[in-house]
Order: C-alpha cells, then sequence, then structure tokens
C-alpha cells in the first residue's frame, strides 16, 4: 500500500512559488558500478518551515535522498541520474555543490569524516567565513550555534579529543552557523545520549518555524523525530511509498511498518547465575590530558553468558572504558584483565575497512575462511553483498559487515561500541535476538545511547557517570 501525495496548500495571495524550497521530479538513480536504482521515480515538494522526516530500511536510499538534495549525487558520487532536482530555484544537476553552499547545509552519517579543522572554534568558523562574512557576524554565528547544541564548553577544545557524541554536536554547530534555507540531517541523533538527542530535535523543530528553513531528517530511532515532525516519508528498496502527514503517517506505520512505531520487545534473558568472569576491571582510572580524568576508580566484571549495557552521556567515557575492556588502551590505575580473546566493533567500523569485497572483509580475521564468511553475512542479513565493496554499502549494511567480522572470530569478550548507529528498527530486533542467541559462550559489553534497544536486550545496564561507574 503506497500513499503518496503531501497536500500542498494554495498560495496566498501575493505569495510566490518561491515559498516552497525544494521540488523532485522523478528522479531516479544509480550507483557507479550497480545495475541496481538506489532511487527509483521520486517526486516530491518542500515546504520552507517544515520538518520532514525520512524512514525506511538499511540500504532504502534515504541517504542518497538527501545527497540529492544537496548536489552530491551525481556531482560528487557519479553514476546514473535522471528527472530534476531543484533547490531555491537552483538545477542540482546544473549547479555544484560549492554553489549551495550556504543555501544547503547537511550533516552526515559519520562526523567524523566532516571535520577539518584541528579546534572547535575553527571548524565552526569555517563554513561562515568562506561565505565571505564579517568577523563579527562570524564570531556571533559561532557562538549561536554551539550553545543551540549545548557545546559552548567545547569552544577551545581540540577536535581530535573529542568522543564520538561531541563530535556529532560540532558538525551540527557547524551546519548551523550557515543559518541554510535547507538543512539535511542524515541520522544526526545516532551518537547524542537520550538528553541531548531530544534537546536538539526541539530545536530542529523550533528553528524550521523561526527562521523559515526546510528540514529533511534520516532517522533510525524515529520515536523522538515522529513528535516534531510535519510529515513522513517511506522509502522501500529506492521507492516512495509514503509521503503523508504524521497522523496519517503513524497509522499507515503501525499497518506497513510496525518495527517504526512499537517499542522493542524485551528478549528472553539468561536463565541462572551468569559463568565464570571473562573481563576484570578494578580501580580503573584513565586521562588523555594530565589532570582531566576521563574515568577514576571504575569497577566492573563481565561475566560469560550476559550482555552488559553501558549507558550515560556523551563525553562520561564509555567508548574509553570499552577499548580498556578489550585491551586497545592499558589502564594507567588499576588493573584490566581479559581471559582469552576480545573482540571490538567500533563507532563507525566503515572506517577500517581494508579489503574490497565483503566476503574478504569478514574471512580476514579467520585465515581467509570464505565459506564461513559469507555464512555469517548471511546471518547478518548481507546475503547478496558478498562480492559488493564495503564503502559501496548503506551506513547500517557497513554496520552490520563490522559486526559479522567480529562475531566471525568467535570471541570469548565481545565488545560493542554503537552497533545500532544506521540500523533501522527491524535489524536491531533480529540483532537483540541474535546477540540473545550467542552470548552463552562469551561475555558481551553493549556501548549504546540507544537505551530502548539495550534495555531489551541487556542482562544489566550499568550508568556511566562523569567518572563512575554504577550499576
Amino acid at each position: 500500500m503506497a500513499v503518496t501525495g503531501y497536500p500542498r496548500p494554495a498560495l496566498a495571495p501575493g505569495e510566490s512559488i518561491s515559498a516552497r524550497i525544494g521540488c523532485i521530479e522523478r528522479l531516479a538513480f544509480s550507483y557507479p558500478g550497480s545495475e541496481a536504482e538506489a532511487l527509483v521515480d521520486v517526486s516530491l515538494e518542500l515546504e520552507r518551515g517544515e520538518v520532514a522526516l525520512v524512514l525506511g530500511r538499511s540500504g532504502s536510499g534515504k541517504s542518497t535522498l538527501l545527497r540529492s538534495l544537496a548536489g552530491l549525487v551525481p556531482h560528487f558520487h557519479g553514476g546514473r541520474f535522471s528527472g530534476s532536482v531543484t533547490v531555491a530555484g537552483l538545477d542540482t544537476r546544473r549547479t555544484a555543490p560549492a554553489a549551495l553552499a550556504g543555501t544547503v547545509a547537511t550533516l552526515f552519517q559519520d562526523p567524523e569524516d566532516q571535520i577539518v579543522f584541528d579546534r572547535v572554534a575553527s571548524e565552526v568558523s569555517f563554513g561562515p567565513e568562506n561565505l565571505g562574512l564579517q568577523p563579527g557576524e562570524v564570531a556571533r554565528r559561532v557562538a549561536s550555534s554551539l550553545a543551540a547544541v549545548g557545546a559552548e564548553h567545547l569552544f577551545d577544545r581540540s577536535t581530535r579529543d573529542l568522543s564520538g557524541g561531541e563530535l556529532q554536536r560540532i558538525c551540527l554547530a557547524s551546519a548551523l552557523a550557515l543559518e541554510p534555507q535547507l538543512l539535511l540531517l542524515d541520522e544526526p541523533t545516532s551518537q547524542l545520549d537520550p538528553e541531548g538527542a531530544a534537546a536538539f530535535l526541539n530545536l530542529v523543530g523550533a528553528l524550521a518555524r523561526e527562521r523559515g528553513m526546510a528540514i529533511v531528517l534520516s532517522e533510525q530511532r524515529p520515536a523522538l523525530p515522529l513528535e516534531i515532525c510535519d510529515r513522513v516519508l517511506f522509502l522501500e528498496q529506492g521507492r516512495l511509498l509514503l509521503d503523508t502527514p504524521r497522523a496519517q503517517a503513524i497509522e499507515w506505520l503501525e499497518e506497513n511498518a510496525p518495527a517504526f512505531v512499537e517499542p522493542p520487545k524485551a528478549a528472553s534473558k539468561q536463565d541462572g547465575e551468569p559463568g565464570e568472569v571473562v573481563c576484570e576491571l578494578e580501580g580503573i582510572g584513565y586521562a588523555y590530558q594530565s589532570g582531566v580524568p576521563v574515568l577514576e576508580n571504575v569497577s566492573l566484571e563481565l561475566c560469560r553468558g550476559e550482555i552488559v549495557a553501558l549507558a550515560g552521556p556523551n563525553g562520561c567515557g564509555k567508548t574509553t572504558l570499552a577499548k580498556l575492556a578489550c585491551g586497545l588502551l592499558e589502564a594507567q590505575e588499576g588493573r584490566a584483565l581479559c581471559h582469552g580473546r576480545s573482540g571490538y566493533l567500533s563507532q563507525d567500523p566503515g572506517r577500517y575497512v581494508v579489503c574490497e569485497r565483503a566476503e574478504d572483509e569478514v574471512a580476514l580475521g579467520i585465515a581467509g575462511d570464505l565459506p564461513r564468511a559469507r555464512s555469517w553475512l548471511t546471518e547478518l542479513g548481507l546475503a547478496g553483498s558478498e562480492r559488493r565493496h564495503p564503502r559501496d554499502l548503506s551506513s547500517g549494511e557497513r554496520e552490520r559487515l563490522g559486526l559479522a567480522a567480529v562475531l566471525a572470530t568467535e570471541p570469548d569478550l565481545l565488545v560493542l561500541d554503537e552497533p545500532t548507529r544506521g540500523v533501522d528498527p527491524e535489524r536491531k530486533r533480529e540483532l537483540g535476538e541474535m546477540l540473545r542467541a550467542g552470548s552463552e559462550g562469551r561475555a558481551t559489553l553493549l556501548v549504546s545511547h540507544d537505551l530502548a534497544f539495550a534495555r531489551s536486550v541487556a542482562d544489566r545496564v550499568v550508568a556511566l557517570e562523569g567518572v563512575r561507574a554504577d550499576a
């Protein structure tokens, strides 16, 4: 069942068509070397002052849709393009992305790939300076955009010392500093803690109305975005199945894609006591800068057969503790012991891809065993992608590829840092069931801001607040 044709209000007397910021007409696009179309006959319009939420399963074309509005498709990615995309009267096929700067601003899924400068202040001022604004106006925009995302305290920090969530805030501030007419947000809350995500999405709704911006927001944690959006777009295999106001969209989702509106169901937890201790963290202390502790006197045990979720606000040390648990960092105070082999999935596994085919990436850690690698790709829902280049996969698909590569090694300690980033709700449910099914033979440490997912799958949740942990 497809529901399209978002109702457009008639133009008021004296109002020009320029009140409509964007128009896509019969857009079709395929990436280079791919026979499948990433977008198929997509048509829609965008109004100033509205928030449009884009939903869909991993690989459905959400990121491609945003790239087309930014002009990155086809100018940056190449490929086969037909139809038209117009933003603020500019045909993106004839207008380079650089010429759209200031009109369109984009926050991508991976904030690490957007950072240019070493200092936060320089990073946020970069866009306004390139628009040729006066120094006083640049300073005003930097201060107001950092304040808008709650990151004023990061003004003098080095971007290299920021957590993933803090980096995401800085990239958000950089986009807002351009004061664009069209703001494109590709999973902007994926690395934000729940409080920060709620604050940002409320800000997004307010900015759309106050500044008259159109905002297109793609998310895989739809509960909060559904509260602030005006309309919902739903993509499936590149086709626009749904384009309708929020209330009607929720009814459609409940009937056709319930995982996007229902909270995850709790998986069956382990019976009885956990097994032997696999990882011991005792009195852990760690600091990246002298005199500025990230962790202080933190103790935690991880036992075979249990899943432990590590929660807490951005910058509180969750990733640092995860790296200490699996031996990627050495404790500066206290002791960290792992009894057996550990496997670690980073926040952005796509950054560590070294092979040109997905099956080879998984086989890398298991002595080149391709049949076993293909089995894990199938287990993670990537059957058919064995010979694809990992960088041609969507963000959610790359996340699952990284997970397959780690699980294939059958570690005694499995450490997952934000494993649901870019993963759609249906795949999250499958991931939870798979982690539970294989939990008996290992200890699992799950770092996540996705509290609904963490609570549905974990035996216990440990909250890391500041420099201490509370079970």
